[in-house]
């Protein structure tokens, strides 16, 4: 088994956080091998900083010793995991960074250790912003030699690293944030459509949360928009908001949970995603306006 000093790193998925995370693993000291799917720019960007880019994810995976991934969903996770399998050594190791569904994650896992392979999911919170100053927080699922062996590459890019458990505990534990992130984006959108509708205007209502028990950094991204007018505030998509959600509830369903607060944020997002939401710009705070037109209300 490799040793940190001489891991060679494989980066799937450069998009909105990944192209932060990988300038990071590169700048850091990591040799690093990316490859391109649809915007060359982040590629041509990391290329610059001393990455190289694979023309298949067979090369890619020849290449490295250990693959981040950083996908949109666990079907694309395990396309690209069926592709790479064949050029992967036996300890290598395969970081799932997506946002996945748990029972996914331990089917890949499994099959993947049948081969001598190893896999680990390493979710992710914040933004793209904190991914390119590399201060991201990782919650992540993995045998412990793995979680020791991953962590160095792992910091070039996370401030805060908690290791929740075994393997699909990392996405477990996503699942439970999001859930609890995407329901206040959703409390908000009501509560400004109540608000609105009742005469109080969004300045005033933000008066009263800014700075008081209420405010997080959440509020204030999702008010970047709503208040501000930013449509970049906090760059998370409704479609991604949603699937993540029917994640949650799929694992409630396999715990034998009641979830009436999961499944009733989730049909706000899917209110949003319907109603012509589900695009690769329309992010989470957008949500106040697809709820305010569901009350009558104007939107920007």
């Amino acid at each position: 088994m490799n040793t940190t000093a001489n891991e060679t790193v494989g980066f799937v998925g450069v998009g909105l956080m990944g192209h932060g995370m990988a300038k990071n693993i590169v700048e850091k000291g990591y040799p690093l091998t990316v490859i391109a799917h649809r915007n060359r720019k982040p590629i041509e960007d990391l290329v610059s900083r001393g990455a190289t880019e694979a023309k298949s994810l067979e090369e890619l995976a020849a290449a490295s010793t250990i693959v981040f991934l950083c996908l949109t969903s666990s079907r694309e996770v395990e396309a690209v995991v069926n592709a790479m399998k064949p050029k992967l050594a036996r300890g290598a190791v395969i970081v799932d960074c997506s946002t996945g569904d748990p029972t996914v994650t331990a089917r890949l896992a499994d099959e993947l250790k049948a081969l001598g392979i190893h896999f680990a999911d390493a979710p992710l919170s914040r933004t793209p912003k904190e991914a390119w100053e590399g201060t991201l927080d990782a919650m992540v699922g993995a045998d412990d030699d793995i979680f020791a062996r991953i962590r160095p590459v792992i910091a070039t890019w996370a401030g805060k690293i908690v290791h929740i458990g075994g393997i699909a505990d990392g996405h477990r534990m996503k699942l439970l944030n999001n859930f609890i992130a995407l329901g206040m984006g959703a409390l908000f959108a009501e509560a400004i459509a109540l608000s609105r509708k009742v005469g109080i205007s969004v300045d005033r209502f933000d008066s009263v949360i800014r700075g008081g028990r209420m405010d997080s950094g959440f509020y204030q991204t999702f008010m970047g928009y709503v208040l501000e007018g930013n449509r970049e505030a906090h760059r998370f998509t409704l479609s991604n908001a949603y699937k993540d959600l029917k994640y949650l509830e799929s694992m409630a369903n396999a715990a034998t949970v009641a979830t009436p607060l999961a499944s009733a944020t989730k049909n706000s997002y899917a209110v949003a995603v319907a109603g012509g939401g589900g695009g690769p710009e329309d992010y989470v705070p957008h949500l106040a306006d697809f709820i305010a037109r569901l009350n009558g209300l104007e939107t920007k």
